[in-house]
């Protein structure tokens, strides 16, 4: 039985109890994602990131920062980097930048900088400024430490840090994504991978590596975990997996369905799908002292948890009403009610920055599955996606992007969307069938 394939809910829990054996392995090195740009934003942000100039006695790597730092800008549709062939000048420092020659190439914003060896110790510094064109003020003025090896991480937080200047709101360039791909799907080879990647698509590593299937990977709170389900003793089990140790642990075992973990803000509980007591209900378990507590008692399917971003309240999904929907109650399993109304499908929630923002898995009825974000204040809820069979969302750590799996042509690729629907992207792997997609949290 393919389970990863059918996306309504009873398919999903269904799936989790045909998971088989898992196969821990060191990180293996896979397929790089490519992102292309769908649709963006008309009238976005003129910027030019001229080349950093390269001052480290250490060998230039083969992309430079400026080009890092161009293509994170790029690829959220807001803004709209300047070539390098046509740039007039290369300064490196504000006092260098002849404001009025870029003022006539149509740039409002230029970002100048350099690299030089750390002052103490190993690594490196970036120095850069944002300047402001028309204004011909600076906006941001930074050095920023970098660690041996850690050059192109560092080129993401200076994205950040331009994002967050220009836009307002933190950018989520240095962050990673998790995803599982299938490779020889409906063969006798076909194995299952669970790779994290930069999120910009660059670092691909496979973590797990399994003869059958792969689900629901969750992001530790600190980034330094995931939790995902898997079939280790002829059951599914809830693994944790230590990024950095390669440790892992089952979490859950139970009798029936262990699935759909969901990490607490603190990263000290895991809320998870399990049917000991016959049909799935939602449970928390301390991760400390492995105490388990049920929140939901329905003879419904109730599965998919997710945290409120203060770990007040608990998002699910249940089809207690005859069809999945969205619901939510207090952390403790209180003050339960019905959130989502609209369409007769609605699962599968994440939530944005500040909890107002739902995504979810939405269909009308009509066998099409696409992306819709619902607004708890206004109580709207907006189709973003133009898919037919559109799964998994993962909002971005700063609520601007959701991340997303889709079918292209016969396979499973990633796509993202932004908040607003306006700017859309497609994630493509040279091989095997991309599936179940998670952001993680911010990194520092």
């Amino acid at each position: 039985m393919t389970v990863s394939k059918g996306y309504p809910l009873l398919k999903k829990v269904i799936g989790m109890a045909f998971l088989a054996s898992m196969l821990s392995l060191p990180m293996l090195a896979s397929a790089q994602l490519r992102i292309e740009i769908v649709d963006g934003v008309e009238g976005a942000i003129p910027i030019a990131v001229v080349p950093f100039d390269w001052q480290s006695q250490a060998q230039p790597p083969a992309t430079g920062v400026a080009d890092i730092v161009g293509a994170d800008l790029a690829r959220t549709g807001l803004f709209e980097p300047l070539s390098t062939d046509l740039m007039i000048e290369r300064p490196t420092s504000p006092t260098t930048v002849g404001f009025g020659a870029w003022r006539l190439v149509g740039v409002d914003y230029v970002v100048v900088g350099r690299v030089i060896d750390a002052p103490n110790g190993p690594g490196q510094e970036i120095e850069y400024h944002l300047l402001d064109v028309n204004t011909e003020r600076s906006l941001l003025s930074q050095a920023m430490p970098v660690r041996p090896g850690d050059l192109r991480f560092a080129s993401h937080r200076v994205a950040d840090a331009i994002y967050e200047a220009l836009m307002g709101v933190p950018g989520a360039f240095a962050t990673r994504i998790a995803y599982v791909v299938v490779k020889n799907v409906g063969t006798d080879d076909e194995v299952f991978e669970l790779i994290i990647a930069d999120a910009d698509g660059f670092n691909p590593q496979a973590v797990v590596r399994n003869s059958e299937p792969i689900m629901s990977p969750s992001w530790s709170p600190d980034g330094r975990q995931i939790a995902y389900v898997s079939f280790a003793t002829g059951r599914s089990n809830v693994i944790v997996q230590d990024l950095f140790t390669g440790q892992n642990r089952v979490v859950s075992s139970s009798r029936g369905i262990n699935g759909a973990p969901a990490w607490s803000p603190d990263g000290r509980q895991l809320a998870v799908s399990l049917s000991r007591g016959g049909s799935p209900d939602i449970w928390t378990i301390d991760l400390e002292t492995n105490e388990r507590r049920q929140l939901t008692d329905h003879w419904s399917i109730n599965t998919e948890p997710a945290w409120s971003k203060d770990g007040s309240e608990l998002f699910f999904t249940s089809d207690r009403a005859g069809r999945p929907q969205i619901y939510q109650m207090r952390a403790d399993g209180s003050d339960m009610e019905r959130v989502t109304f609209e369409g007769e499908y609605n699962s599968r929630a994440s939530i944005g920055l500040d909890d107002r923002y739902l995504a979810t898995v939405h269909s009308q009825g009509d066998n099409d599955f696409r992306i819709a974000i619902y607004d708890r204040k206004n109580e709207r809820l907006r189709v973003l996606s133009d898919g037919r069979m559109d799964e998994s969302p993962s909002f971005a750590p700063n609520g601007s992007m959701i991340l997303y799996a889709r079918r292209d042509n016969g396979r499973g690729v990633l796509a993202a969307v932004s908040a607003d629907g306006r700017v859309r992207q497609r994630l493509v792997n040279s091989e095997g069938d991309v599936r179940e997609p998670a952001w993680s949290p911010l990194l520092r």
